[in-house]
């Protein structure tokens, strides 16, 4: 079984698909050429976002983090929010927190009724960088060029396989 997209041969189809039956796996290859598919898409997709990030000095997860809190009503989040929405660890978080306040891109402040709780907010300048990458990864010439205007296609086909998976919460 060959499937060619744009002339080219799925190296998946071809050196999984076919082979699986004739190397005696039992059940069917499917499971297998879906997870390494979205493997190998991912790690396409690192590459491409690291090639943009590094562009303007910015981590993935400070990316992550400045999209995410450019997204909220006013800018701001908590930041036990955060690591509960960028499925990360609160450490990390603000680690990232750290660096991206060192570079005027956040602030931090007391939550004004919780005193345990700390607030992140996003610059404008944060703004401002968190939507150069955006733009960037749009862009024809850009890193992702390849994917020229599939990212709403691949979202929708990835979301029902994701919230099935149980992704539920932000």
């Amino acid at each position: 079984m060959q499937i060619e997209t744009q002339g080219r041969v799925d190296p998946l189809v071809d050196g999984i698909h076919d082979r699986w039956e004739g190397q005696g796996l039992p059940g069917e290859p499917w499971a297998f050429m879906a997870i390494c598919s979205i493997s190998r898409l991912h790690q396409f997709v690192k590459k491409a976002l690291d090639i943009e990030l590094k562009k303007v000095d910015l981590s993935r997860t400070g990316y992550f983090l400045l999209t995410t809190l450019a997204l909220t009503t006013n800018g701001c989040a908590r930041l036990s929010s955060l690591g509960r929405i960028l499925m990360m660890h609160p450490t990390s978080v603000k680690l990232t927190v750290d660096q991206l306040e060192a570079a005027g891109l956040v602030t931090r402040t007391r939550h004004p009724r919780d005193r345990r709780a700390t607030l992140v907010q996003i610059t404008e300048a944060g703004f401002e960088r968190a939507g150069e990458v955006n733009k960037a990864l749009e862009a024809p010439g850009g890193a992702l060029a390849a994917l020229a205007g599939m990212h709403e296609d691949l979202f929708t086909a990835l979301q029902p396989a994701r919230l099935a998976i149980g992704d539920h919460e932000l």
